[in-house]
């Protein structure tokens, strides 16, 4: 059996990333595995804002740890993390890497076509080129199979 020990979730705070924080919550559990929540700030330098980058960055840290729940901070079960880069895919694969996580959560828009074109995937490129196993989650789910514990309907018509 292949130990999974440190699993990673990676957030931009969207629909699609708390659904897949549910998947790695879970999993985490599961397995008795530590949780990363990571996320990849946008790189301010030289490029004009409004905003204090540094207040920016906190407001930030602040938004991953609200995500975490007493239980896991008390635990120490889990742990947030922030970096800042231009290209979040990298980053996310360079820290999966560095902490040498087993299995990275990560939800995705299902972007396809012109829309895909231009933006492209930062889940798909990911993909593509982790360390390790990467499971999308999209939002809204879907769902594929029906319960078996589903009762079956059936119609009945007077005669």
């Amino acid at each position: 059996m292949i130990a999974v020990k440190d699993i990673m979730v990676a957030t931009d705070f969207d629909p699609a990333s708390e659904a897949a924080l549910v998947y790695g919550r879970t999993l985490a559990r599961a397995f008795g595995a530590t949780l990363h929540l990571f996320h990849a700030s946008e790189n301010f330098f030289l490029r004009p804002s409004a905003i204090d980058p540094a207040a920016l960055k906190a407001s930030t840290q602040r938004r991953l740890e609200e995500r975490l729940t007493d239980v896991e901070r008390r635990n120490r079960s889990a742990c947030a993390a922030l970096v800042t880069s231009d290209q979040p895919a990298d980053a996310i694969i360079e820290y999966a890497k560095s902490a040498q996580i087993d299995l990275i959560v990560m939800g995705t828009h299902g972007r396809t076509g012109i829309s895909h074109v231009l933006m492209g995937s930062v889940a798909e490129h990911v993909v593509r080129s982790a360390p390790c196993p990467v499971l999308t989650v999209r939002h809204p789910e879907r769902t594929f199979t029906v319960s078996d514990e589903a009762p079956a309907t059936t119609e009945t018509r007077p005669s």
